[in-house]
């Protein structure tokens, strides 16, 4: 683990893994005066509480997340993305295969990033787990569900994009209007539903 100042209130931990990225914010997530986590693909910036967060990082185990009660989060999708078949040939199953496995999985919330509002799921099984496309798009509609690598993931906005596309959603990611804009946060626990 390696510790950078940010400013004169936050640190960036650096670490190895996101079961490390996990271990690190569930550690702190409760700790009194810190008053941001943003955790990534491979760090947390911590902002408040630097004398007490230090002192935690010191016997964190990040070997292992403990166990928290997540928030569970319910996304139904409509399985007719247009890489759905490649998806299943990559993986050289059929195309309601790749739906029954992908609605099967729980996924937990890594992180959050790309664009507001976008989460980085974890849990994808491992059959589905394939590189994104070789020439992205330069417009994946708001509502995607797509996968790359062992992610999984919702685009809550059009944007540009290089996942593979197996179906959309029709339920608000982000809404810049709403006391908590973004609907999935680290650590939530997310089922997708054939809709």
């Amino acid at each position: 683990m390696l510790l950078r100042r940010c400013g004169t209130d936050a640190l960036l931990v650096e670490v190895d893994s996101l079961t490390e990225v996990a271990a690190v914010r569930a550690a702190l997530q409760h700790l009194d005066g810190v008053e941001e986590l943003v955790p990534a693909a491979r760090t947390v910036l911590v902002k408040g509480a630097l004398p007490q967060v230090r002192e935690v990082l010191a016997t964190v185990d990040l070997s292992h997340a403990p166990e928290t009660r997540s928030r569970e989060v319910t996304i139904p999708v409509t399985y007719d993305g247009p890489d759905l078949d490649l998806v299943a040939e990559t993986a050289d199953i059929t195309p309601d295969e790749v739906v029954r496995l992908h609605s099967a999985a729980t996924y937990e919330v890594a992180f959050c990033g790309f664009a507001p509002g976008f989460g980085y799921l974890t849990g994808l099984p491992e059959v589905l787990q394939q590189p994104r496309l070789d020439s992205p798009r330069t417009k994946v509609p708001a509502g995607s569900v797509g996968i790359a690598g062992e992610f999984t993931a919702a685009y809550p906005r059009a944007t540009p994009g290089g996942w593979r596309l197996i179906g959309r959603t029709e339920i608000t990611l982000f809404d810049p209007k709403a006391e908590t804009p973004a609907l999935l946060q680290p650590g939530d626990s997310v089922r997708f539903v054939v809709a």
